[in-house]
């Protein structure tokens, strides 16, 4: 008995020492460096300083002085209600494995993220903090949404406003956003057969190959899209056409535009996920296509209408930074430029000319500028990547190099890109906004909309005598 008991005690300590050998042996993540970091955390707060205040400022200066408030609470309460839904679900369905259209919940309320746990950049063997990645992926999501209420500013219900959006984040955001994002990062891909794998368990638009590295579709399409569909089912403001609906604060605008095209460095650099020289080219290419937007928006507007305008100026330089945003990773310093010119130019028909010809009411120009400059970016993107035409190329990873590039086959693939977005956004939208208008209504009494919102949905007013 005491030989076996001997016997039994040298085996479970033979089996422990196995054990504590494989874990010591086992491959393990190399750290985060405290630089991306460090880079990631200025990152999230540029964002955040892109909604709070820039988006809020950009908006407000634009409606007349009896609905500023309206279009302030608006994206402030958006961005703290989306943040929430970001924590309890959003982030698990928008960025954990589920099939082609939408994540799981294995997430939701952050459940399994820790300090300790990590997430995979563009870079093989290069992560970091996931609780960093979650929260700078949390921006995204709350700006996006905050962008749409711009096209039925001046007339829809607060309360409308927020059950829309709750709807559309849950059922247009994060599936756009797991179809163009999720992936098994680079680490993954090891070999072809391996590769092919990871791409099988990808978002429906990342397995199309269409390139989108800060948001063309999941931001901007997605908002334009969005707005485009409200403004239409609102409807018209009252005496659109008719009464003076001149932006009450030009200087306000002017300053949440210049607070966009900060914050947009947090944005865009951001989505490189590391402090490399990636990150060096996708700077150069937000500031050189926003810069060259807002010349050739002043300069159309100049030569089309006599003046320059500070409107337009501010118009021109968002239009732009729309536009690189897809391409920001791929382009070139000069693909960045000549996008930047195109946004400004097409934007200012488009706000003008288009929206004239329709009919419809965008009241701050959201389709005009984000739906309108993101296909184009989107599209432009299989362009300005080109290697022939300046830019990087596409990586391949199991090859550790960049390929082959076809600027043919990589449109066919931003088209996957532009019409699913387009058509999902629309449905879902539509779909949305008929939902909120059979419970509670979607638009504001005329009377309510004639003496101004902020009175009588938040009982203030911005200025006193």
């Amino acid at each position: 008995m005491i030989n076996f008991i001997r016997l039994l005690a040298i085996l479970a300590a033979g089996i422990y020492a196995s054990a504590v050998l494989a874990e010591g042996t086992a491959p393990s993540l190399p750290p985060p460096n405290k630089g991306d970091i460090s880079w990631m955390i200025v990152a999230t707060v540029l964002v955040i300083l892109m909604t709070i205040p820039g988006l809020a400022l950009f908006y407000a200066g634009m409606v007349r002085v009896k609905n500023m408030l309206s279009v302030l609470m608006q994206v402030f309460i958006i961005f703290c209600m989306i943040a929430v839904l970001w924590a309890l679900y959003g982030y698990s369905i928008a960025f954990t494995e589920g099939n082609l259209l939408i994540g799981g919940f294995s997430k939701a309320f952050l459940i399994g993220v820790t300090p300790d746990s990590v997430v995979a950049t563009f870079s093989k063997g290069v992560y970091i903090p996931e609780y960093l990645y979650a929260m700078f992926q949390l921006t995204f999501a709350a700006i996006t949404p905050a962008l749409i209420v711009g096209a039925f500013a001046e007339r829809m219900k607060f309360s409308a406003v927020l059950m829309f959006i709750f709807l559309w984040f849950t059922f247009s955001y994060l599936p756009i956003a797991h179809m163009a994002w999720y992936w098994a990062g680079p680490d993954a891909y090891t070999d072809a057969s391996a590769a092919k794998a990871a791409t099988d368990t990808a978002g429906f638009i990342f397995q199309k190959g269409a390139l989108d590295f800060a948001g063309g579709t999941v931001v901007h399409i997605n908002a334009g899209i969005a707005g485009l569909v409200g403004c239409i089912l609102v409807g018209k403001r009252l005496g659109f056409g008719r009464d003076s609906m001149a932006p009450h604060n030009v200087p306000m605008t002017m300053m949440g535009a210049t607070l966009l095209w900060v914050g947009w460095f947090g944005f865009n650099v951001g989505s490189n996920l590391e402090a490399n020289g990636a990150a060096g080219l996708v700077f150069a290419n937000t500031l050189l296509a926003s810069a060259a937007a807002t010349l050739a928006w002043t300069s159309v507007e100049w030569y089309k209408r006599g003046t320059p305008s500070l409107l337009g100026a501010a118009s021109g330089a968002v239009a732009g930074l729309v536009a690189i945003t897809p391409a920001c990773g791929w382009s070139g310093p000069m693909g960045a430029i000549t996008l930047g010119l195109l946004a400004g130019s097409i934007c200012f028909w488009a706000v003008t000319v288009l929206k004239n010809a329709l009919g419809y009411d965008d009241s701050l120009d959201v389709f005009g500028i984000h739906g309108i400059s993101g296909i184009l970016g989107s599209l432009g993107t299989a362009f300005v990547a080109s290697p022939l035409l300046g830019g990087t190329g596409v990586y391949d990873y199991v090859a550790n190099s960049f390929g082959e590039y076809s600027i043919f086959s990589q449109l066919g693939s931003q088209l996957w890109g532009v019409i699913m977005t387009v058509i999902w956004s629309g449905v879902v939208s539509f779909a949305a906004y008929k939902i909120v208008d059979a419970v509670i209504g979607l638009r504001v009494d005329e009377d309510v909309e004639r003496e101004g919102l902020d009175i009588n949905e938040h009982g203030e007013v911005a200025y006193h005598d």
